[in-house]
């Protein structure tokens, strides 16, 4: 016997078929008509308006970073987007160095924020530090924010970039006249006077950063003394970066001064352990290059003597996503004294964000908002930070 709720025709079950039918017709025309909506204008379209970036945990093998989009929906309530996917990209002299996506994003009426966790493989920083030695100690960083939604299946986009910019070259030079004593009981100090110290950066690669160093220096003695040998070890938050000898024998004839080169080396391969050391110092590197010569003292009657020197020092400080200045309230330039010759600023971050376009389904090309310096993101202002290692 059919059931009371069924006629002898079997209405009951094309009713149930009939409605769900409909239901499945509502479902594609409500979404067909809010597609239509955007593409016509009716509902405004979302857009990615802020972007800010911080470091997180950073261990020996990876660094974290946390980020937040903000995204503004210019619809009333009860306007959803549905099926939202944001991509996340950060890029170092083109380098890529961290991306992430986080689907299933919820957008309420006005701007959100999106948090998004990604992880930079260490790894990484050995390449990224030879492309900003080869530009001359300038990185653009890059940050990219796409939002997909596949409700309307459109794209929101926008990039932003930071200059960030050192001076790490400068802990090698010195303009300051440095004597240099034996402290042999034969005779007098000081033995040389170091006058100058001129650097430049050599060749770089994967392997090695070459350092070039032109010493000059000057005998005030009435004898020649030879230089036989120069030592150095290169120090980055105490973790040795290279050590070794450089330079070739050279003699300073009396009262005169001699240009004597040297090549030292960094192992770039020991640039991650540094990054590590640099961001637990919330971006601050000690930066030290104790050296010494061997000098042949002979005709002054004191043989073969080795002269240890202080050497070079420069604390460099960076800023490389532009939230330090907020965090501290200061200037957040890089300071550091090169043999009491000044400070140093090791980071000259400019602020340079740079708007991309939006391209909608129907090819028109719609400018995003520029960034703008400032801290939260709040009513749709892009954070300098997150357009941004300054």
């Amino acid at each position: 016997m059919r059931s009371a709720r069924t006629d002898a025709t079997g209405n009951g079950d094309d009713r149930g078929l009939s409605t769900v039918r409909t239901l499945v017709v509502a479902v594609v025309v409500m979404a067909a008509a809010v597609g239509g909506a955007f593409a016509l204008g009716v509902v405004g379209a979302p857009s990615v308006v802020g972007i800010e970036n911080r470091f997180g945990e950073v261990t020996d093998e990876t660094t974290v970073i946390e980020s937040e989009l903000v995204v503004n929906n210019p619809n009333p309530v009860g306007v959803t987007l549905g099926g939202l996917t944001a991509e996340y990209g950060i890029t170092m002299n083109g380098i890529a160095m961290a991306d992430g996506t986080k689907e299933g994003v919820e957008v309420d009426t006005g701007n959100s924020s999106i948090p998004l966790t990604t992880e930079l493989d260490n790894e990484r920083i050995p390449a990224w530090w030879v492309s900003h030695i080869e530009n001359d100690e300038h990185t653009e960083l890059r940050v990219n924010a796409d939002v997909h939604s596949s409700l309307i299946d459109r794209e929101f986009s926008t990039a932003v970039t930071r200059d960030v910019n050192t001076s790490i070259i400068e802990a090698f030079r010195t303009s300051e006249p440095k004597p240099l004593n034996a402290e042999a009981p034969v005779v007098s100090d000081p033995v040389l006077y170091l006058n100058r110290t001129e650097a430049d950066w050599g060749a770089v690669d994967n392997e090695t950063t070459e350092v070039e160093m032109t010493l000059y220096l000057h005998n005030p003695k009435s004898y020649p003394i030879t230089i036989s040998e120069i030592g150095y070890d290169i120090r980055m938050n105490n973790i040795s970066m290279g050590s070794g000898e450089a330079g070739r024998t050279t003699t300073i004839p009396p009262g005169e001064t001699v240009p004597v080169e040297a090549t030292t080396e960094i192992r770039t391969q020991r640039l991650d352990d540094w990054w590590v050391s640099h961001l637990q110092r919330n971006q601050v590197t000690n930066l030290t290059m104790p050296f010494y010569l061997v000098v042949d003292l002979s005709e002054g009657g004191a043989g073969e003597q080795r002269i240890e020197l202080d050497g070079y020092q420069r604390t460099v400080e960076t800023d490389v996503f532009g939230s330090k200045n907020d965090a501290a309230g200061d200037g957040g330039d890089a300071a550091g004294d090169s043999d009491g010759s000044g400070d140093a600023d090791g980071s000259g971050s400019e602020d340079t964000a740079t708007p991309s376009d939006t391209t909608t389904d129907d090819g028109t090309r719609t400018p995003t908002p520029t960034a703008t310096p400032t801290g939260t993101p709040e009513n749709g202002t892009t954070t300098d930070d997150g357009g941004v290692l300054g």
